[in-house]
């Protein structure tokens, strides 16, 4: 698979409309962006503990429905080496991050986010911080 893995932080700039996120995913083409599971719950879980959450519900389901949802149970495999990894250098990270991360790499899709600090972490992960401040 070719193409781009929206992390969460990435998700909620798009949905707020800034750093031109819109713009940039436009140029590499919308149906090269896909977001994981864990995404969606991380967006769901936001929402839940919003004061608007009805009007967040709205709107996360109105950004998913733009993008291809990737399953995280092919890339499991992949998390628990990576979790091991981690563990191993003492380099712990959060389980959700690890699993939205092993989704890009057994997809082979470059991850998108901002976190890139604790990403460098991970072997065999490509990314790419599209955030300007």
């Amino acid at each position: 698979m070719k193409g781009y893995l929206l992390d969460t932080n990435i998700c909620i700039f798009y949905m707020k409309g800034r750093y031109q996120l819109d713009e940039k995913i436009a140029k590499v083409g919308q149906n090269n962006c896909y977001i994981s599971e864990i995404t969606v719950a991380e967006l769901l879980f936001g929402a839940a503990r919003s004061a608007n959450k009805e009007k967040h519900l709205k709107q996360i389901a109105s950004f998913i429905g733009q993008f291809k949802i990737l399953p995280i149970y092919n890339a499991l495999s992949v998390f628990a080496d990576k979790k091991a990894e981690l563990y191993a250098k003492g380099q712990p990270i959060d389980d959700f991050d690890i699993l939205i991360d092993a989704t890009a790499i057994y997809h082979k899709l470059v991850m998108i986010t901002e976190n890139v600090k604790h990403l460098n972490h991970l072997s065999s992960i490509k990314i790419e911080n599209w955030i300007e401040r």
